[in-house]
């Protein structure tokens, strides 16, 4: 973050438009995430070591894709403290995204909206981001590597990109995010109905198996899903998820709901809704998937956190871990610590 106390630099990011100022922060962490003055933001990691699909967790509070798109930050983005990173979407080609303005702030609700549309400079720059980062993962941080579709890849074609990320990210990721729930790549969602879940589902799994041997080590699967899913759906889900053996889900993405904002400034603007208003459905879904898959199936629990008591309560609803973004905007660094010392040996019922 600028090298400011973090109310501060808030005050001036949020005078900034949000892409603008997402985009400042993420430069002056790239640029000083190496150098001493990477102490202005650093925190100690919290020690609450979790091992979940064969993986030591070293606290149980992660940064949520989106956020580092480009994998260029890993090193200044774990110095905040998180037990693990998620990185990207990427996708197999650079593309730019979708038109600006694509980022909006609603602070009455400690909320954004982004229709940024997986923006990102594709697998190759990507990778070489990644494979300079080492020491997150030296000092035992967990990384994750979300993977997406091109949007001008038509849907029908979809595996073949999800098929080449795969196979680049790999051998650097600690596990790989497959999303198919962001709302903002036209027709992305449809991968979460039945049949075409299954499909890609089943060649990733094979795809996994194959690199598991070529590179004699095995990397968990997790994919993200969308807050916008009624209790059959996440039921249907969940059972496609088991009988393809993926390792694990994460839920859940930005929702296209608007009730918990309407009237407010942008609460129309197209996209995803992202922070405190989509808390409440991320925690449903996350009971709905806990009930179907049993006491021991990995759940990553995201959306809506913002304090310590946020945290706590994706661990009641069935999460073993939790994610933030939005909270991170609109808290700081502080709350990486806050959330993590807030779950220091507090196990899900």
């Amino acid at each position: 973050m600028p090298l400011l106390p973090y109310p501060f630099a808030r005050s001036f990011l949020f005078s900034l438009d949000p892409e603008l100022a997402h985009e400042l922060t993420l430069g002056s962490i790239a640029r000083l995430q190496n150098t001493p003055a990477r102490c202005a933001w650093s925190q100690a990691t919290f020690d609450d070591p979790l091992t979940l699909a064969g993986l030591r967790f070293p606290n149980r509070v992660g940064l949520a894709a989106g956020l580092d798109k480009n994998g260029r930050c890993i090193e200044g983005l774990g110095a905040m403290g998180f037990g693990f990173i998620e990185v990207g979407t990427v996708t197999p080609r650079a593309q730019p995204g979708n038109p600006k303005p694509r980022m909006f702030r609603l602070p009455q609700a400690e909320a954004l909206i982004n229709r940024l549309g997986f923006n990102n400079e594709g697998l190759a720059a990507f990778i070489g981001h990644v494979a300079r980062a080492t020491g997150f993962r030296q000092r035992g941080g967990i990384l994750g590597l979300n993977i997406g579709k091109n949007a001008a890849t038509p849907i029908e074609k979809a595996v073949d990109d999800y098929l080449a990320c795969l196979d680049g990210v790999y051998p650097h990721a600690d596990y790989v995010a497959v999303n198919i729930s962001s709302p903002n790549t036209k027709y992305l969602r449809t991968l979460q109905s039945d049949t075409s879940l299954d499909a890609l589902l089943a060649t990733l799994q094979s795809r996994r198996l194959a690199l598991a041997g070529t590179h004699a080590r095995n990397v968990p699967l997790f994919v993200k899903i969308a807050p916008d899913l009624d209790e059959a759906q996440v039921f249907s889900i969940a059972r496609t998820l088991q009988r393809n053996g993926i390792d694990g889900v994460i839920a859940t993405n930005t929702t296209l709901a608007r009730d918990a904002v309407k009237g407010l400034p942008h609460a129309e603007e197209a996209g995803g809704l992202s922070g405190r208003p989509v808390f409440a459905a991320s925690n449903r879904v996350i009971g709905q998937l806990r009930a179907a898959l049993g006491t021991r199936y990995p759940i990553i629990g995201v959306g809506g956190v913002m304090s310590a008591a946020d945290a706590k309560a994706k661990i009641a609803a069935g999460a073993d871990l939790v994610q933030i973004y939005t909270g991170l905007i609109y808290r700081g660094p502080a709350l990486v610590t806050e959330a993590a010392r807030a779950l220091k040996g507090l196990r899900r019922s």
